[in-house]
């Protein structure tokens, strides 16, 4: 390929970058709100309307269970679980060389497998597990679970880059394929983190009345954290999810996702 050739790839790709980086937040900012408030009535309290978060203090818990995620019509169940399984095949067949060459950087870049597989707690609080490429040395976890800080010496080279662009969640269109995973949804936790905070937080157990996603509301929302006050935090976008469902906050949340995942900022 020649310079010129060269050079209007790299403009096309930056442009690319660009649009992708800076649709989500125009969408959000200019139609997510009125698309969001006319998707779930006019009974939305202007505080979660700003802040696209409950108020988890207040929250009745029938509150969610006659939330929209859980009172869909079959239609849309049907569209939604379409919707994953045709993603999730997507994702596998159109980034098949993306996949190839990060289980190559992982191979060379410390020892383990390429792939690993975490229970993890989903629909109804049944466990599960969950395959991710692996982003931690092979010994990561000898001491014990504990949650990856923000420079955590135990992430690969490899997998600081594949965390902060979500490459290392691709593999779980396979737990979408098998049906216990959502494309949008609460990201799942880990058993043990789950029957912590179930007991520090109210309404945590809330978030397992719909399925996990590979990518969510708390996700796009709020950054990284590794703390119960974190996890407060984001259980507060999660349960806006499930109270305010609908296929437009699904489309938001989506391309805020390729937004972090293209530019690699934003949250995880």
């Amino acid at each position: 390929m020649g310079s010129v050739e060269v050079q209007a790839a790299l403009i096309a790709a930056g442009a690319a970058a660009v649009f992708a980086g800076s649709l989500a937040p125009q969408i959000v900012r200019r139609v997510g709100d009125g698309v969001i408030r006319n998707a779930i009535g006019d009974d939305l309290r202007s505080d979660e309307s700003a802040s696209g978060r409950v108020d988890v203090a207040s929250l009745r818990s029938e509150d969610l269970v006659k939330g929209a995620a859980t009172r869909s019509p079959g239609s849309l169940r049907f569209f939604k679980r379409l919707f994953d399984i045709l993603t999730a095949l997507a994702l596998i067949v159109f980034l098949s060389p993306l996949l190839i060459a990060t289980a190559i950087a992982i191979k060379l870049d410390s020892k383990g497998p390429v792939l690993y597989r975490q229970r993890r707690v989903g629909l109804d609080g049944r466990e599960f597990e969950i395959f991710k490429f692996r982003s931690m040395r092979e010994d990561a976890e000898r001491g014990g679970a504990r949650w990856a800080a923000a420079n955590d010496d135990r992430i690969t080279r490899v997998g600081r880059f594949i965390r902060r662009t979500r490459i290392d969640e691709i593999p779980q269109a396979i737990n979408i394929i098998k049906g216990e995973m959502s494309f949008v949804g609460p990201r799942p936790e880990r058993p043990e983190f789950v029957r912590m905070l179930e007991k520090e937080i109210p309404h945590y157990h809330e978030r397992h009345i719909v399925k996990p996603g590979i990518t969510g509301w708390a996700q796009v929302r709020h950054e990284y954290t590794a703390s119960v006050e974190g996890a407060r935090d984001k259980l507060a976008y999660d349960l806006f999810y499930i109270k305010h469902f609908s296929p437009i906050l699904d489309l938001l949340i989506v391309l805020m996702t390729v937004r972090v995942a293209i530019l690699g900022i934003g949250s995880r």
